[in-house]
């Protein structure tokens, strides 16, 4: 189950709330990129970044000159899937179909090596499986560069909204359409880089991916 808090309560539509820690591993494996909420030298920042997860943490990565990577200490991380754009009769009612999480935790920045290279390979892996193993691993200068935070998955929330529009009565009878636009994320055919020395086909962790499958 999930933490409840005054942080991770919600306050309104509860209806939405789930409270099954698996809702919350299904979206952050499902998503790609989160928004990491940080103060940094007093100046508050949102960035965008990816991520990867072991368990009941979440890895983050970036440059050790970062500035919003070196503040530390308190942080918010939120992950979205949107699954439709909801069409109501009314416009007040329009809304959309998603999944999100909010995360509340103290990042840590992560010294352990070995610790390291596992937060760094799930968040290669998560964007990519079977990558890791098919590449060159990060050299002691890239790492020397590089700042691998922690963040434990204690404290989250989760919300989701699914299903068709809900129209006051008065408006059932309206002649407009109404219903769910569904969104759908896919990869395209994957582009070769043009600088590639060997005529090399695209590696089934790839491909398989791919659009179509």
């Amino acid at each position: 189950m999930l933490s409840t808090t005054a942080r991770t309560r919600l306050g309104r539509a509860k209806h939405k709330a789930r409270t099954d820690r698996s809702d919350l591993y299904d979206l952050l494996d499902a998503a790609l990129v989160c928004h990491l909420g940080v103060v940094a030298d007093g100046t508050p920042m949102v960035v965008p970044t990816c991520y990867g997860r072991i368990g009941d943490t979440l890895y983050l990565h970036g440059s050790t000159g970062a500035r919003s990577l070196r503040a530390g200490g308190e942080a918010c991380l939120t992950v979205t899937l949107l699954d439709g754009i909801v069409l109501a009769r009314s416009a007040f009612h329009h809304s959309v179909n998603h999944r999100s999480a909010m995360v509340y935790g103290v990042l840590r920045t992560v010294t352990d090596e070995q610790e390291r290279l596992a937060g760094l390979r799930a968040l290669t892996e998560h964007l990519a499986p079977g990558r890791w193993d098919a590449v060159r691993p990060p050299g002691p200068k890239e790492r020397a560069a590089t700042r691998v935070l922690a963040l434990a998955l204690d404290e989250a929330s989760v919300k989701v909204r699914t299903g068709p529009p809900v129209d006051d009565e008065e408006d059932l009878a309206l002649p407009v359409w109404a219903g769910v636009l569904p969104v759908h994320r896919v990869f395209g055919a994957p582009e070769t880089a043009p600088d590639l020395a060997f005529d090399l086909p695209v590696p089934d962790h790839v491909a398989q991916r791919a659009y179509p499958a």
